[in-house]
């Protein structure tokens, strides 16, 4: 259904030079350095494995190619109970890499020229988070205020340059 209204969107946009494809953000169906770029909104979050996700678009990227992701990441450590908990996984909350992690991540894949720009910091009383926070840690919250916030993030594949071989 998602794939159907994109592409609606897509034709009543006029936009000739997009496809949306089906298929796991760890196993992207598209041949090694085809993309000019991968933007995403709060979907990395949703992955267990992140380092195999960062990897995985590393590797459909061209060379000069970029990642330009919105996440929620996080400025301090959750606890377990928030990371242990369904809602909060499929809430984007329990599945946040920290703004380094997202760095190292992002690096360790092969990335270089990587930002995380925080954007907005969530206010955890707000009632539209608390829905997302389990009951057993709501009383806690005020300890771990202001650590969830939405980030932009960007980083570039290098450019490696061409080897001239003589003979």
């Amino acid at each position: 259904e998602m794939l159907a209204e994109a592409n609606n969107n897509k034709n009543k946009a006029n936009i000739a030079n997009a496809e949306f494809l089906k298929g796991y953000i760890e196993k992207i169906p598209l041949p090694d350095n085809e993309i000019d770029a991968v933007i995403s909104n709060c979907v990395i979050n949703l992955s267990a494995d992140k380092d195999k996700v960062f990897k995985e678009i590393y590797r459909v990227v061209k060379p000069g190619g970029r990642i330009a992701v919105s996440d929620v990441v996080t400025t301090k450590q959750l606890p377990d109970t928030i990371r242990q908990d369904l809602l909060s996984w499929a809430g984007c909350i329990a599945g946040a890499l920290s703004d380094t992690d997202y760095k190292k991540k992002l690096k360790d894949a092969g990335f270089e020229d990587i930002e995380v720009k925080i954007t907005r910091t969530y206010d955890l009383t707000d009632p539209f988070i608390q829905e997302r926070i389990p009951l057993n840690v709501r009383n806690e919250i005020k300890e771990w205020n202001g650590a969830l916030v939405s980030a932009f993030i960007r980083a570039k594949k290098p450019v490696k340059p061409m080897i001239n071989e003589i003979s």
